[in-house]
């Protein structure tokens, strides 16, 4: 969780944040292994089928499916670590956003997707640029994209939160 709130610091705000916080890493503990798995199925279903007129053979599924576990437990083991330590920092010392911690989640996925011998898609220019490891258009728009619509609305939660602790902060300044 965040700090403990200075005395005179907006607590209602730093009670938000860890509210927020909390919610967010729970959300996306919960979320994490389906949408891992969603990823690795709906492309590999896609690319089989695009190979099954070319006469290949898809990697055993029991293969991928032990990897797709595996890689489903790494990262949301990673990501849910990355966030517990990203919001266990001072407001002011956190220098990304939940959604950024989430969207390496793409790394996991990508590497099952490889070693099943999946292509890579076709994205457009300002993915590619955006999101320049994520070889199959993988990466959340939102937390919602996790497959938790409730996670959504968390992140603008989160973010306002922050803002209103560091806003009271420099108000106490001033």
């Amino acid at each position: 969780m965040t700090a403990p709130p200075a005395p005179g610091v907006g607590a209602g705000a730093l009670e938000r944040l860890a509210a927020a916080s909390d919610a967010i890493a729970t959300g996306v503990e919960a979320a994490l292994p389906g949408w891992v798995g969603t990823q690795i199925d709906r492309l590999l279903d896609a690319w089989s089928g695009a190979r099954a007129g070319a006469g290949d053979v898809a990697p055993a599924d029991g293969e991928i499916s032990a990897l797709a576990l595996e890689a489903a437990a790494a990262c949301t083991t990673r990501i849910v670590e990355a966030l517990r330590a990203l919001f266990a920092l001072d407001p002011r010392d956190q220098h990304t956003t939940p959604l950024e911690v989430v969207r390496t989640a793409v790394r996991e996925p990508t590497d099952v997707l490889r070693a099943a011998g999946v292509a890579e898609v076709a994205r457009d220019d300002f993915d590619v640029r955006a999101f320049p490891d994520d070889r199959y258009n993988l990466v959340p728009r939102t937390l919602g994209d996790l497959g938790d619509p409730e996670l959504g609305p968390l992140q603008l939660e989160w973010g306002l939160a922050k803002v209103a602790v560091l806003r009271s902060r420099s108000d106490r300044h001033a």
